[in-house]
């Protein structure tokens, strides 16, 4: 062999061990999903050492999605073969789920669970995170001590004082006749926290902390089933837990059977009876006022070890930070201003551009779409990502054209809970008019709107209106201000203009605004009848103010009372962040005594509770998929000709499926080369399947006046964004989930041929002289094509959809998949590196093709 292949391979060979194995995984497709069966046992040791079962279940556990996890992302944790719970809480979640028996406790920690692993590697019941201390440690009477009798346990840990060596200080020592345990938390930065009261836990554990607990006692149904969905979080949630892309962690499933006892003598003799103890309630019953359970087969003593050797670990990992580019690339970002609907698939895509130098540092700034693309207009951002024609800035424009870089769109998230904590709705039904009364806050929500002149009559919220119960029935029917109005954006956005155009082409809906009362009798609030639609910017016109009896309300009634409910903010990742938490945005709560220490404040309004929550919000699809919200099907029609919107047969609901966004692209139709498509509203609500959220977004650039490099590094996004771009996945430079791919042929052909046609455009910087005609869509914009992805999403198997777009890129896909082990604490030597990365890759292509040829000689 030549020393030039001898050098090319040493390229190679420096690539794979630089990048692929310690930086780089490049399955950035593969999601992950877990499934591991265990035989999990509650035992029982007799006064002369024999053991005998007392319970054995074979439980099975599965994981949705494991791999590339963002932080504040839910996973779907199911179960089967476990005891069934008894005594359910009305909140599993933190120490809230700690009154009821035989859950599943669900935690995230630090560590896995691999022997061959340091100790300082491996997960612990000290390295898994709870959000209160007495889901860690306790002090009991000795006779109620059931963890001292753990026959698993080792003797340090069955003596009166246990989990630590000694009693730290600012812990109290047990009485004579008490007994202490300990779990203490090891925070990553290698402090231990005692975990013996409020002061002494992590401060992410703080009361009232920034998030609500993630840990859960989930609950087990009578025929061992259960499922939840499980929040994860990375280092910029909690950093005292510390899992982040460089620091393994996992999920952990303690099925409790109770704990296992051996014969206590002694002064531990009346501790056989609670330690034995089978439970309080049956099983599927429900504990909602909270009594008493007995211990040992509660999830108080999930860290004692028979409960503890019963778990079932579950590997993740963690993607790039959003910071990783801010860390590891000191070089200007290129900044493409534009709509939220990108961030989701930006978050993926910036490592994929800032950790390689042969590549330009992309950075998304959120802007409104008009404000974007004047900004585009104007040469003061190269790009603009708009989801629909914007108005020109004049003569000097540059000549801009649109290319389809995504197709995702909006969603009605929400979260709602069946009555009788039977769980939540998975199945919500709106339609336009329901939308239209939410948005005009028709609903007067509470006493104090009741006495809004036009509202007097009308259903205090959603789920007291006869129209919402016929679509969703089961749900109950106590009036809520939050359940009164829909959380939406305060900025100018497409989306807004897209939810607008929804309520415009339905004639219901459009007939409630102009004044006319619904079938049940409730009619639009007289601030918004007649209002023109649709609008970019949803107004807030309302101006009533309630007569206030309370002195802290009195002394904030400054403000409309229904503004004040429906308080719209400036980003969809805080109303997915809100419906996440079950946490309003409504500013309705006041505090303080009426002192000059402690003077009324009206501010946001009480986190609601498991069991009782009622919250919409409209949210992009890229956040409502990560952070696994459930999603509202909206309501369309199959008009027989001759018929109307209000024709009772051929109504149908249709949720934001990748089926659902490829029969809406469908419709879409171009009436000249680099014109962004038009989506129809009405073409989309007739056209069977098609989901009305579904937006496309281009990216907008001049095709006139821009430098040579500007332009070609607009063309090279372009290209790079429409074909390694859209390969679904949750790896560095790949598709999330909540967007549907454009792929070279099929549905969104058209797409991917207008996006080559607009790259070429800009980097030519041809103005205004292409006059090519559009692609032919007589046939549908996806034509005859045979794409894999679409022909699946035709028939709605979402599932059949996600590998399919591995091979419609062929030889332009360049995979960098998830950065697993960059993070901070590498900037120091992260440039050297990075650098080296650049002269390998020079090596890498060469190699790659003398390889090739050689196999082709054989």
């Amino acid at each position: 062999m030549s020393r030039r292949r001898i050098a090319l391979l040493l390229g190679v060979l420096v690539v794979a061990t630089f990048v692929t194995s310690s930086t780089v995984t490049a399955a950035g497709d593969d999601v992950g999903a877990f499934s591991q069966k265990k035989t999990v046992t509650r035992e029982n040791v007799d006064a002369f050492g024999n053991a005998s079962t007392v319970d054995s279940q074979d439980v099975t556990l599965e994981v949705d999605h494991t791999k590339n996890l963002q932080g504040r992302e839910r996973v779907q944790v199911s179960w089967s073969g476990a005891r069934a719970s008894a005594g359910r809480a009305t909140n599993p979640y933190g120490e809230n789920g700690l009154a009821q028996e035989y859950p599943m406790v669900i935690l995230q920690c630090r560590g896995r669970d691999d022997s061959s692993l340091s100790a300082g590697k491996r997960l612990s019941p000290e390295t898994c995170w709870t959000s209160s201390r007495q889901q860690r440690s306790q002090v009991a009477d000795t006779s109620a001590a059931v963890w001292r009798l753990d026959p698993f346990a080792t003797e340090a840990d069955r003596g009166q004082v246990s989990g630590v060596s000694k009693v730290p200080a600012g812990c109290s020592s047990p009485g004579a006749d008490s007994s202490l345990h300990l779990t203490p938390f090891k925070a990553a930065n290698g402090k231990v926290y005692p975990a013996c009261s409020n002061d002494t836990m992590p401060p992410e554990a703080a009361i009232d902390g920034a998030f609500p607990p993630a840990e859960q006692a989930a609950y087990t149904g009578v025929d061992g089933k259960g499922e939840t969905s499980f929040e994860v979080r990375s280092s910029i949630e909690n950093e005292s837990l510390g899992c982040n892309e460089s620091t393994p962690c996992s999920i952990v499933a303690v099925p409790i059977m109770g704990t296992s006892c051996a014969r206590g003598t002694g002064d531990l003799a009346d501790t056989n009876g609670p330690c034995r103890a089978k439970g309080q309630f049956a099983p599927g019953s429900s504990n909602f006022s909270g009594l008493g359970v007995d211990d040992a087969v509660s999830p108080l003593y999930w860290w004692a070890e028979s409960n503890w050797r019963n778990r079932i670990s579950v590997p993740i990992t963690f993607g790039a930070s959003p910071n990783v580019c801010n860390v590891l690339d000191s070089r200007a970002p290129v900044g493409f201003y534009g709509t939220e609907l990108m961030s989701q698939a930006a978050l993926q895509w910036a490592p994929a551009y800032c950790l390689r130098k042969d590549r330009f540092r992309f950075q998304h700034n959120v802007q409104p779409d008009q404000a974007s693309f004047t900004l585009m207009e104007q040469k003061e951002a190269p790009g603009a990502f708009v989801s629909g024609a914007q108005e020109d800035a004049g003569e000097d424009n540059g000549s801009p054209e649109y290319a389809p870089t995504a197709v995702t769109g909006f969603a009605v998230s929400y979260v709602m809970d069946r009555p009788d904590n039977a769980g939540e709705d998975s199945d919500l039904k709106l339609n336009a008019r329901l939308i239209a009364k939410l948005l005009t806050q028709s609903y007067p929500a509470s006493a104090f709107g009741k006495d809004h002149p036009g509202l007097g009559d009308n259903p205090l919220s959603i789920n007291q209106d006869p129209e919402f119960k016929a679509l969703n029935p089961g749900l109950d029917s106590i009036a809520r201000e939050a359940a009164a109005v829909i959380m939406s954006l305060s900025e100018s956005s497409d989306v807004v203009k897209a939810i607008s155009q929804y309520i415009a082409t339905d004639p219901e809906a459009s007939a409630f605004i102009a004044g006319k009362a619904d079938p049940w009798g409730m009619t639009v609030n007289p601030s918004y009848k007649d209002i023109s639609l649709p609008v970019s910017e949803w107004p807030l016109l309302d101006e009533f103010i309630p007569v206030m009896k309370d002195d802290c309300l009195k002394a904030n009634n400054d403000t409309p009372y229904l503004p004040r409910l429906a308080a719209p903010v400036t980003s969809f990742r805080k109303i997915a962040e809100a419906v996440l938490d079950a946490w309003p945005l409504a500013q309705t709560r006041c505090t303080g005594i009426g002192t000059d220490l402690s003077p009324y404040v009206l501010g946001r309004s009480e986190r609601q509770g498991v069991g009782a929550r009622m919250l919409l919000g409209v949210t992009t699809l890229g956040d409502a998929e990560r952070f696994g919200l459930r999603t509202a099907s909206l309501q369309t029609s199959q008009i027989p000709p001759g018929g109307t919107f209000s024709s009772a047969a051929g109504r149908t609901f249709v949720g934001p499926t990748r089926a659902g966004m490829a029969a809406a692209v469908k419709t879409a139709e171009q009436a000249k080369r680099g014109a962004p498509f038009t989506l129809d509203m009405e073409k989309v609500r007739r056209s069977k399947g098609a989901y009305p959220g579904t937006l496309i977004v281009y990216t907008a650039a001049r095709t006139a006046g821009l430098e040579k490099s500007t332009a070609r590094t607009v063309a090279g996004f372009v290209r790079t964004a429409t074909t390694e771009g859209q390969r679904p996945g949750s790896g560095n430079g790949f598709l999330p989930s909540g967007y549907l791919p454009i792929t070279r042929a099929g549905t969104t052909a058209a797409l991917f041929t207008s996006a080559q046609q607009v790259a070429a455009d800009i980097e030519g910087q041809v103005g205004e002289t292409a006059t090519q005609a559009p692609a032919d869509t007589s046939a549908g914009i996806g034509g005859p094509g045979t794409d894999a992805l679409t022909d699946a999403a035709a028939t709605g198997d979402d599932a059949a959809t996600d590998d399919a777009p591995k091979q419609a890129t062929s030889d332009q896909l360049e995979s960098l998949g998830s950065t697993a082990s960059l993070t901070s604490t590498l900037a120091a030597w992260a440039l050297p590196l990075l650098v080296l990365l650049g002269l390998a890759a020079g090596l890498a292509g060469p190699a790659m093709r003398v390889l090739a040829a050689r196999r082709r000689l054989r």
